[in-house]
């Protein structure tokens, strides 16, 4: 009898062996999901402000109702659903131009911020630029855009519409890429609009 009890502990102590490790193989699928985080975070922030300095000078000021930033392995970015308002000042902390949008996204890997949707920029001098999308380059301090753009400058009487746009962030020096006057005719411009 005692001699059956040693082969059923054996053979007890065999399955247990290999219940165990057969238990210690993973599915890697099954690890990585454990171990590693969600596929992005997100932060969300209602009424904010952020501020932008160079040197410990204030340059830039954006307020939003609504910020969401998310962040991935790969990148970060802001996104303002409900729009933004930016405020651009010089060096003696004078705002020099403003810019509004109804959506933006602020790519952190790019350094830029993408506005769309009734975007509106204008300097102290009252003009204003009116366009679909600019582009806002954060190091170089540049605003752009390929779309088509609509400059009001009340002090000189005159409109300008044109193709593409360059300026500094203030609004203070601008330029056109191509101007409404090098449309051949109202199919081109037409065709520009799509």
């Amino acid at each position: 009898m005692s001699q059956y009890s040693n082969k059923s502990l054996a053979f007890l102590f065999t399955i247990c062996v290999l219940l165990s490790i057969a238990s210690c193989t993973n599915d890697l699928a099954e690890v990585k999901s454990i171990s590693e985080p969600n596929d992005f975070s997100l932060e969300i922030g209602e009424n904010i402000e952020m501020l932008y300095s160079d040197s410990a000078i204030v340059r830039v000021r954006i307020l939003s109702p609504l910020l969401k930033r998310y962040t991935t392995r790969q990148e970060s970015y802001d996104e303002f659903p409900n729009g933004l308002h930016v405020e651009f000042f010089n060096e003696n902390q004078k705002v020099t131009s403003w810019l509004t949008a109804d959506y933006a996204i602020r790519k952190d890997k790019d350094s830029k911020i993408y506005v769309e949707n009734n975007v509106v920029l204008y300097n102290k001098r009252n003009e204003k630029l009116f366009t679909d999308e600019l582009i806002w380059d954060e190091e170089n301090e540049i605003i752009y855009t390929n779309k088509v753009v609509k400059i009001v400058q009340p002090a000189l009487g005159d409109t300008s519409l044109g193709f593409g746009f360059r300026a500094d962030q203030e609004f203070t020096r601008f330029e056109f890429l191509r101007s409404y006057s090098a449309i051949k005719n109202i199919d081109d411009l037409a065709e520009k609009l799509k």
